[in-house]
């Protein structure tokens, strides 16, 4: 009986870039392959993609790609994997929608076949049959993946809770997984993302009623901030709305591309009469109006953004507004949140957001959830997916107590291969796995090096000496020239720039005749001297570039 090989390639050690590779007998299937957006030590990067040397560099037929559901996190470098290999791509009829749009914007969904999958459907793929199982989630048609391999089932979480008065009435498929507990799993990978929260996650019905609390007694404008691909909370909004006679404005071009999207395919219950544009809304009255936008997480140029640094072109923030801020702060943008929430309260609006009322449910489920995974689908190997390390830590103790043995709980980053085969199960070294930075069109070309650089510049600022010299005896012809971005402020500039100037000159009039034209160590001594002497006189170090010029 053959082998079979499970690679991550993304999201094992982190929050993001959700990708894996099932292999056996030289075919093999991808799961999902996100993005993750960039870190506070990224600057310039829009976006970060998985490593996919390993994909295309393995002597492996790739048979299938398989979609999970539709969140950035586990679709949105797709586009990019494509660009190299063309396999056919399986997934639900929203998820597909998601990808279809990204593949016209790449130029790419002539050339890429979509296959919609419906729950409990079975899909052949190279040695492997794959069927989905409907969980729930923040966006709806979500799965779970039941993978038969060569050694047995393994079945893929996805992002999931058991939501049992979900929006949409459709609710976990409990009996398919139980039914593939009792016939054996060889494998459960468990998205490991909330697994630090005690109890079960809450269900997005909750908000129902907080949504109508807020809305009964507001007299004014009300603005719900959200993710553009929380389809049920759109849903719930577009309800309480028409319930106190609000006509809806949609703003943000994600937000309006995703509502026509879920609606087309029928995920959205919405009126042609209940969305009006952003334009008319000045002439409704406050209180007949409510505003869906992006930018929840503080993004500098969205819907909200604007509003609440007054930049907005049709929408104004006044006394007695209400702000939702419907989602939960990714980590790295706190800041940017609280920096509009307090630009919103200034302005007079009442801000709603998670930590002071219910207006937001996780999406993932906590610690209850994930031992009911693992209860219903029994499996004899346990593998942490979806998290950073200590949540995969923290999982693999839960696995622990829910029975499941220490040889068998398998804790692994990206790039570790889980070997099965007749003999049982192996850890085989790294393969290549990383982040690639999506800079503009460059894919690839930022690496760590110019980060730091990057990094650098933001923190300390730059210097440029400029030099012109006399080729023929090294003295300085004009007056040399220091110019600073970011370094220092005006006032205290001059004198420091000056004092620093009078370093250059200083050393090369003792340095002319011993270097004479050897401009490239010159330009090396003059960073060394400044730097030394920045560091000294105000404690900072600038990125210092020294130019000689030769007259």
């Amino acid at each position: 009986m053959a082998g079979v090989k499970i690679t991550p390639l993304g999201g094992l050690g982190e929050i993001g870039l959700n990708m894996m590779m099932v292999e056996s007998m030289g075919e093999a299937i991808v799961i999902d392959c996100g993005l993750m957006f960039p870190e506070p030590h990224m600057p310039g990067i829009d976006i970060v993609i998985p490593q996919f040397q390993h994909i295309l560099e393995e002597d492996v037929a790739i048979k299938g790609i398989f979609l999970t559901h539709g969140h950035e996190d586990h679709i949105g470098a797709l586009p990019f994997l494509l660009k190299h290999i063309k396999p056919p791509v399986y997934g639900t009829s929203l998820t597909l929608g998601l990808i279809e749009k990204k593949l016209r914007e790449h130029e790419l969904a002539a050339n890429t076949e979509l296959i919609e999958v419906n729950h409990t459907e079975a899909v052949a793929s190279g040695p492997f049959s794959v069927q989905f199982i409907r969980v729930c989630h923040s966006i709806p048609d979500c799965s779970a993946l039941a993978i038969n391999t060569p050694q047995g089932v393994i079945i893929h979480s996805g992002d999931f809770k058991f939501d049992d008065t979900p929006v949409d009435s459709k609710r976990a498929d409990y009996a398919t997984l139980s039914r593939y507990g009792k016939d054996g799993v060889l494998a459960l990978l468990s998205d490991s993302t909330n697994v630090e929260m005690e109890g079960r996650a809450e269900s997005d019905k909750v908000l129902t009623g907080s949504f109508n609390n807020i809305f009964k007694y507001a007299e004014a404008k009300i603005i719900v901030a959200l993710f553009s691909s929380n389809i049920n909370r759109i849903q719930q909004i577009l309800d309480v709305s028409e319930l106190y006679g609000r006509k809806v404005v949609l703003i943000g071009r994600s937000l309006v591309s995703n509502v026509r999207i879920a609606r087309e395919r029928g995920y959205l219950n919405l009126k042609d009469t209940a969305v009006i544009d952003v334009k008319k809304s000045k002439e409704l009255p406050a209180d007949e109006l409510t505003i869906i936008t992006t930018g929840s997480q503080g993004e500098p140029m969205s819907g909200l953004s604007l509003m609440a640094a007054k930049s907005h072109s049709h929408v104004t923030i006044e006394d007695a507004d209400k702000v939702i801020l419907s989602s939960k702060s990714v980590p790295g943008n706190e800041k940017l949140i609280c920096n509009i929430i307090n630009q919103l309260s200034k302005s007079g609006a009442e801000v709603f957001y998670e930590r002071v009322a219910k207006v937001h449910v996780s999406g993932h489920g906590h610690v209850d959830d994930l031992k009911i995974m693992i209860s219903l689908t029994n499996p004899r190997y346990f593998v942490p997916v979806h998290g950073e390390y200590r949540h995969l830590v923290r999982h693999k103790n839960l696995a622990l107590e829910m029975g499941i043995p220490d040889e068998n709980t398998l804790l692994v980053t990206d790039g570790e291969t889980i070997h099965f085969d007749e003999d049982g199960v192996e850890i085989e070294s790294k393969v290549k796995a990383g982040r690639v930075f999506v800079d503009g069109k460059s894919v690839g070309d930022v690496h760590d090096l110019v980060l730091r650089d990057r990094l650098h510049l933001a923190n300390d600022g730059m210097v440029i000496a400029v030099v012109a010299v006399n080729s023929s005896d090294c003295e300085a012809v004009n007056n040399i020239e220091l110019f600073s971005k970011g370094f220092t402020q005006d006032d205290a500039e001059s004198e420091i720039i000056e004092e620093a100037r009078n370093k250059i000159k200083c050393y090369l009039e003792e340095a002319r005749i011993e270097l004479k034209t050897e401009w490239s160590e010159m330009e090396a001594e003059i960073g060394i001297l400044l730097k030394r002497f920045f560091k000294k006189k105000v404690k900072r170090r600038p990125v210092i570039i020294p130019v000689i010029m030769e007259m």
